[in-house]
């Protein structure tokens, strides 16, 4: 049985609040391009569907977006973006492996969301006093 692991939230910066506390999580994804793991830091996201990065990552991770992906539209806080959907890809979060959906935004200037589809809803998941914390 996997140990619990624990993240601790990251200070940002915020207009409205001065600044805020974010649910971060390191997580690692399997590099086709390195034929090994990369660590990618995430916004812990339990309002996000899949998880999400930004374009560059699919290149990073050796991922042909116009061979691999299932190209559709979504809507968000944002508006709509064209998402690059790959549905099954190998993350860790610690010693946990899952296959997840993940998807690429067309941009470089949005956050990495760790969402919620055979991911995040795979786990035990508790956010409290500053402190992401994965357990099964």
């Amino acid at each position: 049985m996997a140990r619990a692991i624990t993240f601790a939230f990251e200070r940002r910066p915020s207009l409205v609040f001065g600044s805020v506390h974010r649910p971060m999580a390191l997580v690692g994804l399997w590099s086709q391009k390195l034929n090994g793991w990369i660590r990618v830091a995430m916004l812990v996201d339990t309002g996000a569907d899949y998880t999400l990065l930004p374009h560059i990552y699919a290149s990073h991770l050796g991922i042909r977006l116009d061979q691999a992906g299932h190209l559709f539209t979504t809507m968000g806080i944002g508006g709509s973006e064209r998402v690059y959907l790959v549905r099954r890809w190998p993350m860790t979060i610690g010693t946990w492996r899952r296959e997840i959906p993940l998807g690429f935004v067309a941009r470089n200037d949005v956050p990495h969301l760790l969402g919620r589809q055979a991911c995040l809803e795979t786990f035990r998941l508790t956010l409290s006093k500053h402190r992401t914390t994965f357990a099964s």
